[in-house]
């Protein structure tokens, strides 16, 4: 078996070209593979597309190469605490193609399992569907690109939109545990897009907090086999943020204590 660990994430991500598709995994701040982000942000990689359920936050995660422009589209389903993100698209900077959340999901598992493309309800009846989504504006504010409409087909009475797989040039994933044959352990809410971008990229390179030996790992525990990972770099004690932290304050002596929330 190949042992496919690499010295350090700058040589993992060394070949990632300007304008190549990228899928990253994780959801919201939690289990994004930073290591990898920051040394593809430290090479000058640019002109990117990505595929990620969200685009960091304004100095974090693909927040980072967003705000050095050096994202030039993405495909995403949820984009609300980017406060950079909305002024890049709203000034033409950044194209956008949004994504119901189980869609872009079922798009990176399809893509992954070799299936070009599916019929899902989600998005029957709306833009999703019908086309006008605004992807890019103008400077002035104009749409100067928007979705097209897609297939629609009833199947027992009910419609179902056509949606086409992504099979990105590669893919950045954080797992928990992982061996030197690329089998892959992620821990409790990293499962959340880590195992479908690992699997949709035709390069995936996986950061691991821990590298075991090969047969370590209990076999019915993997996530991802191997076989799906070409890279992996070990990246231990991670930073890992709170995008929302809720605390308790401090109250007087037998009354409720209120909650106040506080952005991470």
């Amino acid at each position: 078996m190949i042992n496919k660990v690499v010295g350090s994430a700058a040589e993992a991500v060394a070949d990632i070209p300007d304008g190549a598709s990228l899928a990253v995994g994780g959801f919201g701040l939690c289990g994004i593979p930073v290591t990898l982000i920051e040394a593809l942000h430290g090479q000058g990689t640019a002109e990117l597309e990505t595929v990620s359920n969200n685009c960091g936050v304004d100095d974090w995660g693909l927040g980072i190469l967003l705000s050095d422009h050096r994202i030039r589209r993405t495909i995403s389903s949820y984009v609300g605490e980017n406060k950079e993100f909305a002024r890049q698209y709203l000034a033409g900077e950044l194209e956008v193609e949004l994504t119901p959340q189980g869609t872009l999901a079922e798009k990176l598992r399809a893509g992954g399992a070799g299936i070009p493309a599916f019929y899902t309800t989600a998005g029957v009846g709306t833009q999703v569907s019908e086309g006008g989504l605004p992807q890019r504006y103008d400077a002035e504010g104009n749409v100067t690109r928007a979705s097209q409409p897609k297939e629609v087909r009833s199947f027992d009475g009910v419609d179902y939109v056509l949606e086409e797989s992504l099979r990105p040039d590669y893919a950045l994933v954080h797992a928990w545990k992982g061996d030197r044959h690329g089998n892959l352990v992620f821990h409790a809410t990293a499962m959340n897009f880590n195992p479908l971008c690992a699997q949709a990229g035709r390069i995936t390179i996986a950061e691991v907090e821990e590298l075991v030996e090969p047969g370590e790992l209990d076999p019915g525990q993997v996530h991802t086999p191997g076989i799906f990972v070409q890279r992996v770099v070990v990246a231990p004690d991670p930073e890992k943020r709170v995008e929302k932290r809720t605390v308790s304050l401090a109250a007087p002596a037998g009354s409720a204590a209120p909650v106040a929330s506080e952005g991470a």
